[in-house]
């Protein structure tokens, strides 16, 4: 089985979440709900690579991430992916403005209520790693 460190981050903005909807062009998951997400690039520590995920799929520039929390990772094993994914999870607010421009990655995004992720067809356990961060 292969293991991979990747990180989910959580957008917040006035008691609301925002979850996006995965591309068909993605490689796994898609069309699934997820947070901002993406692989750890080699020398970089999670949160280096939390804010990239976020600037590139959102248009976000990190100096205007607030670190709300970092989360202890959490492991998802998928045995249909072959897969262990270490998952270290991120909630940020965003200073000044806040406005989304997606990339390729995302079909759609919503602004949820954090009780309402269950209610989602999201990436395996989406919802642990927001219990990690909340």
């Amino acid at each position: 089985m292969k293991t991979f460190d990747v990180v989910t981050c959580f957008l917040e903005s006035e008691g609301k979440i925002l979850l996006l909807r995965r591309s068909r062009a993605v490689g796994s998951y898609q069309q699934k709900w997820a947070g901002i997400s993406g692989y750890i690039e080699e020398g970089n520590t999670p949160l280096e690579q939390a804010g990239l995920e976020i600037s590139e799929e959102l248009g976000i520039s990190p100096d205007r991430l607030i670190l709300v929390k970092e989360g202890k990772p959490v492991e998802v094993v998928d045995n249909q992916l072959d897969t262990t994914w270490i998952v270290h999870p991120f909630r940020f607010r965003v200073s000044g403005e806040l406005s989304l421009n997606m990339n390729w990655e995302h079909a759609e995004y919503r602004w949820i209520s954090p009780e309402d992720i269950a209610a989602y067809d999201t990436v395996p356990r989406l919802d642990a790693a927001w219990e990690s961060v909340k």
